[in-house]
């Protein structure tokens, strides 16, 4: 099954949704591209057996050079709100979302990998704050969830230079989990989107609001959360189905609830 909401088009792999965006030459985050990544992250999660989501974008070269700046120009505060949405729903988001990072990622493009929950790129893939060089700063979450996942020092540096960081780099310092060959990079992402579709997404989406929302407190506001949430799951039909298939020596039937 394919969809298509241009700028944006989706193609279903069995559980899994691959989002693409199509939006060339540079595939720029206007307000079109940010409407169709939040339509079709809303129509993954309605559908049931959607269980993981796919985040790239058409060609070899750009992932995302950035916010459209024709748009930026003319925007006020007012007007950011629809491209600030999209990287909070997919942060939100039931659905495992992965971030297939296929060449530059610049600006409003770093910035919606980053409220992905995994990266992976290509092996000439580059991340890149270049706000500053402009005159203004990120304002889709780079500020805070990049130093929330490299560190305080590496996050500075990127937003404070403007300058980009390459694949290794990236790599070392824990802003993707894996660098793969562009002619792979496809085939890997569905790879690793398929083996979470495989898992409860009860316990998925419990994970990723420990994960998020922990972060954002003190270490004993964060294990009071993870308390709730495992008190939550584990009464769960899920939960009793993982233990009657682990006892059983069989494989698990997931039903999400």
């Amino acid at each position: 099954m394919a969809a298509t909401t241009d700028p944006v088009r989706t193609d279903r792999h069995g559980p899994v949704a691959l989002v693409t965006i199509t939006h060339p030459p540079v595939n720029a985050i206007s307000r079109a591209v940010a409407a169709g990544i939040v339509e079709a992250l809303t129509e993954a999660e309605a559908d049931p057996a959607c269980r993981a989501l796919v985040l790239t974008a058409e060609g070899d070269r750009y992932f995302s050079a950035g916010a459209d700046l024709t748009e930026l120009a003319g925007d006020g505060p007012a007007d950011l709100v629809g491209s600030i949405e999209v990287t909070g729903r997919l942060e939100a988001s039931r659905l495992p979302v992965i971030a297939a990072v296929n060449g530059i990622a610049y600006g409003g493009g770093c910035e919606i990998a980053l409220a992905c929950d995994l990266r992976i790129c290509a092996e000439d893939a580059r991340f890149g704050q270049p706000e500053i060089k402009l005159g203004f700063i990120p304002g889709w979450g780079g500020t805070q969830r990049l130093p929330r996942l490299v560190g305080r020092g590496p996050a500075l540096e990127m937003l404070l230079t403007g300058d980009p960081i390459d694949a290794a780099r990236a790599l070392s310092c824990g802003l993707v989990t894996r660098v793969v060959p562009g002619a792979r990079l496809g085939e890997e992402a569905l790879a690793l989107a398929g083996l979470l579709a495989q898992r409860p997404p009860l316990a998925v989406a419990a994970v990723k609001r420990a994960v998020h929302q922990g972060a954002d407190g003190s270490l004993t506001g964060g294990l009071r959360l993870e308390r709730e949430e495992f008190a939550r799951v584990l009464g769960s039909e899920d939960a009793r189905e993982g233990f009657s298939a682990f006892l059983e020596k069989r494989p698990p039937t997931w039903r999400g609830r």
